[in-house]
């Protein structure tokens, strides 16, 4: 595997690094950042928490904004956060902001023009934990989060694969795309029009039928402009109620879907991660 190093910056006695390699699930150039918390100079493997971000971010969107370093450092725990989707000039794309670049939602599309190249869920699962764990000091244990569309796929990532993961967050989650527009837009044009198979990708309905637990964590903001339209944590709610799932979800009043808010409380979502990671 060929890594390419892009940047490399210190910070709370760590490194954060981005880097680009040539992706075999996209079959393109794949960017991701890592911060290496300073544990790792004294020969000691991490266990890595993923970060998903959401429309229109990259992989830079966390690393700069949410604050998460000094928390990592303390507790020794790698972040990785990948690009949102495959990009560049042969790849295809939308005008429109929630589908295309930057837009992959976190599945394996299976409709033409997206089916070359838009197989985020696979690289997110599998290409992208190997390379991390075959490359850097890091240990198997993995947790996953993310925020908006990357909470939509943290979440279906976990719950479709528990063995995968010691525990799961989100922040302002797409909790029932088969029932918001956003949803609705990318699955049609991803996984074609007959929505049968949409389910796969529904963190409502994965939660309401689940048999086996991760624990997961999530915070909302009341004031956010998407949260009656697009988000519906009640959905969320309520198949947790149903399966008995182990889901603590905060509503956190004032706050709305900004890395503002995704700063204020990202220690509680890091230490939440930290008991299951060990």
């Amino acid at each position: 595997m060929t890594l390419e190093n892009l940047n490399s910056n210190k910070s709370f006695g760590g490194w954060h690094k981005q880097y680009s390699h040539p992706s075999d699930s996209v079959g393109c150039a794949m960017r991701f950042a890592i911060y290496l918390p300073p544990q790792v100079a004294n020969g000691q493997k991490v266990p890595v928490l993923y970060w998903l971000s959401g429309l229109t971010c990259t992989d830079e969107n966390f690393m700069q904004k949410a604050g998460a370093q000094r928390v990592a450092a303390e507790l020794g725990m790698a972040i990785v956060a990948p690009d949102t989707s495959p990009r560049g000039e042969d790849i295809a794309d939308n005008e429109s902001y929630d589908l295309g670049q930057g837009a992959g939602f976190y599945v394996n599309a299976t409709e033409s023009p997206w089916e070359r190249h838009y197989r985020m869920y696979d690289y997110v699962l599998n290409e992208l934990p190997a390379l991390i764990e075959s490359v850097f000091p890091v240990t198997d244990q993995r947790s996953i989060a993310g925020h908006s569309m990357g909470g939509h796929g943290a979440l279906v990532l976990a719950l479709r694969n528990p063995e995968r993961y010691q525990s799961v967050s989100a922040f302002s989650p797409i909790s029932n795309p088969v029932n918001c527009p956003w949803g609705r837009k990318a699955f049609s044009a991803y996984l074609g029009r007959d929505n049968a198979g949409w389910v796969d990708y529904d963190a409502s309905v994965l939660m309401r039928e689940a048999r086996q637990f991760v624990p997961a964590l999530i915070d909302q903001g009341d004031a956010d402009s998407f949260l009656t339209e697009q988000l519906h944590p009640e959905a969320l709610a309520t198949a947790a109620a149903i399966s008995g799932y182990p889901l603590t979800l905060n509503l956190r009043e004032g706050y709305d879907h900004s890395y503002y808010f995704i700063a204020s409380f990202i220690e509680e979502h890091l230490r939440f991660h930290g008991r299951y990671l060990g």
